[in-house]
Order: C-alpha cells, then structure tokens, then sequence
C-alpha cells in the first residue's frame, strides 16, 4: 500500500495549516496593536520576554555538535541565561532613559557569552552574535516607543510595513510562483513573492499615512525600502539555520514556527528604523526630520 498522500489530503493539508497560520497572525497582531498603544512600559516588558523565548532558540540552533547532542539533558542552556539578563538589563536602562548603559549591558552581555561558549568549544562568535541579534532589536523597537513623541504611531507603522511584506511576499509567492529569488538560502522565496511584498508594504503603509493626512509619496518611498530590509532579515536567518541545519527555530507560534521565524524580518527593519530616526533625526510618518 502506498504511503503517498492523495492531492485532496495535501490541498486539505495546506489550506488547514494556511488558516493556522493567519488565525494566530491576526491574534498576534491584535496583542502587539493593543501593547503598543496601551504603554510603552509593558511594550518594553513583553519584549523582554518574546526576547526570552528568541534567545533559547537562537543559542539551541548554534550550539556545536557536541553540546546540541546534551540539549535534552540540558533545556535550559548557560549562554540563554547570559542573553536574557543583557537584554533585561539593557532594556530596563532605555525605559530609564539611561542610553549609554543600555548598550554597555550589551556588550558584557555579548563578552561574558563569547567567554563561557570558548571555554565549552561550543561556537563562541554565534554564541555572542546571538546577544546583539536579539539585543539590538529589542533596544531599538523600545527606544522608537519611548522616546519619540509620535513612538507608538512609528512603530505601529514598522509592525504593517514588516507584516504587509511578509503577507504579500506568502500571497504572491503562492499565487504567482516564479523564479527562486536565492534558492541555496531560502528555496522557498521567490522574486515574484518577494517583490509582492513589498509592493504590499508600500500600499499598506500609504493608506496609513494618508489616514494621518502625512506624505504619502516620501511614505512609499520609506516603506518600500524598509520592505527590501526585512527580505534581507528573513535572508538572513534562513542562511544561519541553513548553516545549522534547522528548518524552524522553534514551534512556539503554530503556524509560523518559533519566534526568531516569526520576527526575523522585524529584527533588521526596526534596527534600520531606530538609525533613521535617532541618528538621521528622519521622521518616517512624515517624510522629514523629526
């Protein structure tokens, strides 16, 4: 008897994993909505703790051969411990407004996990990586909250950028196919999904400002470019876990995996964001300066 499964069980198959993965999408999005708007303490707060769960992902994926074979016998490992405490750290410094200890609790932080994973032969550079991969995100999205005065309709409009792109990018892919845009990386994106995406991102996030009467033509401009940074965030982790050989980070989040699947592409954008707004002092709801 073949093994095989039938087209209807795997159109039946797709479509129920497909519904799962927009019904807790929409739920995900209504939660991050509601926190943004609400405060940007328990903004910061939930942070820290989706930085948590990113955290033991991220140090489970890199360990070397050695130590992933004691992963069960050890969940919780030393260097997520490390993680965790420089980004609580870091982040409790921001909200404090106390910027240049936020980012030395980052670099000890980033040390003190080279440190313990060279004493233990277990990839050290990856292991620090992981302080900053999840740390710089982190301090950025709670800084674009607390300290501009229009903080939570900037990162409201980060979250529809990325989520658009991400949409448009799983719409258009499944519709249209295509050419693989880097099928040794990531053999499921294609250029037709990719640039679907993006000209998602830019339609959303025009109608957005233009609810706010903004610049609506500086805002396509801003979100398009963002869009091409959030493919390359997604690239980007789909590269390392390729390298780890992993297919999900983690199944935390049914439909979309764990939560370094879920936020790849924010962890680019809104380091981007965080640049153009502290450091070129650009306002990217109105298309100038802050």
């Amino acid at each position: 008897m073949s093994m095989t499964q039938s087209p209807p069980a795997n159109f039946l198959r797709s479509s129920s994993e497909t519904f799962l993965r927009v019904l807790f999408g929409v739920f995900l999005a209504v939660i991050a909505i509601g926190l943004v708007l609400y405060s940007a303490q328990w903004f910061a707060a939930v942070t820290v703790v989706m930085a948590l769960f990113g955290a033991r992902e991220w140090h489970r994926m890199v360990r070397s051969k050695a130590q992933r074979e004691r992963a069960d016998q050890q969940p919780v490992h030393v260097q997520t411990i490390i993680t965790i405490a420089a980004i609580a750290c870091a982040v409790t410094a921001l909200v404090l407004r106390v910027v240049p200890a936020a980012f030395a609790f980052l670099a000890i932080g980033a040390v003190a996990a080279f440190v313990m994973a060279r004493q233990r032969g277990d990839n050290p550079f990856w292991h620090a990586g992981g302080v900053l991969y999840l740390g710089l995100p982190s301090l950025a999205l709670v800084g674009l909250r607390v300290f501009p005065t229009q903080g939570a309709l900037i990162v409201l409009g980060l979250f529809l950028i990325v989520w658009a792109t991400d949409t448009g990018a799983l719409v258009f892919g499944k519709l249209i196919g295509g050419a693989k845009m880097a099928p040794r990386i990531s053999p499921g994106k294609t250029w037709s999904g990719t640039i679907g995406g993006s000209i998602t991102a830019a339609v959303v996030f025009a109608a957005y400002i233009a609810f706010f009467s903004f610049n609506v033509l500086a805002g396509v401009v801003f979100a398009l470019g963002l869009s091409v940074v959030a493919h390359l965030g997604d690239l980007f982790e789909s590269a390392v876990k390729r390298r780890f050989g992993t297919k999900d980070a983690g199944g935390l989040i049914p439909g979309h995996g764990g939560v370094l699947d879920r936020m790849d592409s924010m962890f680019a954008a809104s380091c981007v964001m965080a640049l153009l707004v502290f450091v070129a002092h650009l306002n990217p709801l109105f298309g100038g300066h802050a």
